[in-house]
């Protein structure tokens, strides 16, 4: 079978990030996106949840509301935590938001965006599934190597990693691998 990839379209970085996380490129569209945005923020002349030009650049509270959509949560990780206490297993994807420089053409400005990516386990190896690369790109086929590469990028200031479950695993908290803690 193959691995669904969205390639990145203007700000569309979330809507990617969505549809490369569930492998569905029907699951979302710039119109479902948009009418997320405005159910968040009705009647706002501005939508605080989307970029102005309407390009998408959408925000978090759009991606969870979307994730709920198809029966399943958004769960923030504490990069607090160790990233061992993950049951890897019960975790349909992630989404990561990451720094990202502006290219203006050939030359990258110094100024950094933030950019969604989704990460995913697909048929025994782990892939970032980033719409920015050509095609999906392998991580690993250990969980540990898929830990490490999760380490290494929270690393980096102002990364943040979204879980995306089921429903019943959020309200479980069988993503952990001791839900108790």
């Amino acid at each position: 079978m193959p691995i669904y990839h969205e390639k990145q379209r203007w700000e569309l970085c979330a809507l990617h990030a969505l549809n490369n996380v569930f492998q569905d490129g029907k699951a979302f569209n710039k119109q479902s996106m948009d009418e997320l945005c405005q159910s968040l923020s009705p009647g706002s002349v501005l939508n605080p949840h989307k970029s102005m030009l309407g390009l998408g650049n959408y925000d978090v509270n759009v991606i969870m509301a979307a994730v709920q959509r198809r029966e399943c949560e958004a769960v923030w990780w504490d990069k607090r935590r160790s990233l061992e206490q993950l049951e890897l297993d019960n975790i349909l994807g992630f989404i990561m938001n990451v720094p990202s420089p502006i290219q203006l053409g050939f030359v990258s400005v110094p100024i950094r965006r933030k950019h969604w990516i989704a990460l995913r386990h697909i048929e025994g190896a782990f892939y970032n599934l980033d719409s920015k690369l050509s095609k999906p790109q392998t991580i690993g086929t250990t969980s540990a190597i898929f830990l490490d590469f999760l380490r290494s990028q929270l690393k980096q200031k102002g990364c943040e990693l979204l879980l995306i479950v089921e429903r019943d695993v959020c309200e479980l908290r069988t993503w952990l691998k001791d839900p108790t803690s």
